[in-house]
């Protein structure tokens, strides 16, 4: 039984052939190259396509992860914000609360108009009990604010030093606000008797304003800003 004989391959033949078809190419038609360096060309520029794509897009997508990693830390600044915001929420609650019971508790002390003359019976009535002598109590003009208004009263008492003192805490002590201002204490003349003090002042009390007072007041407020 005869046996197959293994065909050689001579591979010097082989490389020859190689090296033949890359001799002598031109560069300039490669249409009339060999088989093989027209499908190594192929491969090339396919390579060189395939690469260029593929760096472009990577730079894109890199474009949008920065974009993204930018508004990420946004996103986390106003998350971080809003968040602050939702913790301080209640204390500033709280804060409003104890702002307006404050508010409410100046204004038990501010008189109606009405009102206005029982204020002034108790600032008489605070001389009288502490044995003064009231030589002037004269309301002066009103002056009108944004939400209150303020009526000064020129006052001069007489009396001794402890008295004027004892008076001056009585004011003090008022429920209504009452102030002292351009407080002055000088003795009488020696004709008037020895140890007698006058004292000068300018006591200063607010009330509200009612709505109609409000709305006048509101009305010069406007015409002042349009003026300007």
């Amino acid at each position: 039984m005869a046996t197959k004989r293994t065909p050689k391959v001579d591979f010097s033949q082989v490389q020859f052939n190689l090296q033949r078809q890359f001799s002598n190419l031109d560069p300039k038609d490669p249409s009339v190259w060999p088989v093989l360096p027209k499908i190594l060309l192929c491969v090339f520029i396919t390579a060189l396509v395939l690469g260029g794509a593929w760096y472009f897009w990577l730079q894109d997508y890199e474009d949008q992860l920065k974009a993204a990693q930018a508004q990420e830390v946004t996103l986390r600044g106003e998350y971080t914000t809003k968040l602050t915001k939702a913790v301080s929420l209640e204390a500033l609650k709280k804060q409003r609360e104890q702002v307006q019971q404050y508010v409410l508790q100046l204004e038990k002390q501010l008189p109606s108009k009405a009102e206005m003359s029982a204020l002034l019976s108790d600032i008489n009535q605070a001389g009288l009990g502490r044995s003064l002598q009231f030589e002037v109590f004269k309301p002066g003009q009103v002056v009108v604010k944004d939400y209150y208004a303020e009526l000064p009263i020129t006052v001069r008492v007489t009396g001794n030093y402890p008295d004027i003192g004892s008076f001056a805490a009585d004011i003090a002590n008022l429920s209504r606000i009452v102030t002292l201002n351009n407080l002055s204490i000088s003795p009488l003349s020696s004709k008037d008797g020895g140890g007698i003090l006058a004292m000068d002042a300018t006591a200063k009390t607010f009330r509200y304003l009612d709505q109609e007072e409000i709305q006048e007041q509101k009305k010069v407020t406007d015409a002042a800003r349009k003026k300007k």
